[in-house]
């Protein structure tokens, strides 16, 4: 089982993430802020992931090659932990990512890879979620609360990061990238309100019909979303039929 985090060393290392030297790249930043999440929570591999112009998930930093393979998997299927964690903006744990029934079309692509538990944060940028700070076991474990509460932290060390990098302006490029994803999180929070609306759903019911109709229909989710909402109907229903 997944040890309790001890507060002392979570406080420590979160005064000197808050304190960067002057003038530090948000590459170098990011370096420093993973390799404390792996040796505070004792972790195999650490990552940020953070949505591209088309509101795809891809890793802006990752310490291992299992991430790698975590990543790859998602793009492809369009679910997984740290989908979910984006999407839903809130914290998603799984106590074994290749067996989870929320991602069926996952385990096939990522069995016998080093990857098991794995506990997603969302980051943000301007109070919008934009990625995931994700943590993942080479097992199957439980995680501790602790360790929950602590990444959570170190989540907000990850927004303040994107936030002095946008305003210093170090890379137009990012801060374009991080606009799109905030547009896209707008579409895809838009249908899941309607759907929840047409059809008495929660929220959750929401997002997972309308992720089960972009994998349906093989299309990213933003662009079944942008076609509900200018529609009323999802990929595959008629008039008076729905999913």
């Amino acid at each position: 089982m997944n040890a309790r985090i001890d507060a002392a060393a979570l406080a420590s290392s979160l005064r000197r993430l808050e304190r960067p030297p002057p003038g530090e790249l948000l590459e170098t930043s990011i370096t420093r802020l993973l390799v404390a999440c792996r040796e505070l929570f004792d972790v195999a591999g650490a990552g940020l992931m953070l949505a591209d112009r088309d509101g795809t998930l891809r890793y802006f930093l990752a310490m291992e090659p299992a991430s790698r393979v975590l990543e790859a998997a998602q793009i492809s299927t369009g679910e997984g932990p740290c989908v979910d964690t984006y999407l839903l903006d809130q914290v998603v744990i799984t106590d074994d990512v290749t067996t989870d029934p929320r991602w069926p079309s996952l385990a096939p692509l990522i069995a016998d890879q080093g990857l098991g538990a794995v506990i997603g944060v969302p980051v943000h940028l301007s109070g919008t979620a934009v990625g995931s700070l994700d943590v993942y076991a080479d097992r199957a474990q439980p995680w501790d609360e602790s360790t929950r509460q602590g990444l959570v932290r170190f989540g907000e060390v990850a927004d303040s990061m994107l936030a002095a990098a946008t305003a210093a302006e170090q890379a137009g490029e990012l801060a374009q990238q991080l606009q799109y994803a905030v547009d896209y999180r707008s579409v895809i929070e838009r249908a899941v309100g309607y759907l929840m609306a047409r059809d008495r759903l929660s929220e959750t019911d929401a997002f997972d019909r309308l992720r089960r109709a972009a994998r349906g229909s093989r299309r990213k989710i933003t662009d079944v979303a942008r076609a509900l909402l200018e529609s009323g109907r999802l990929p595959g229903e008629t008039a008076g039929r729905r999913a």
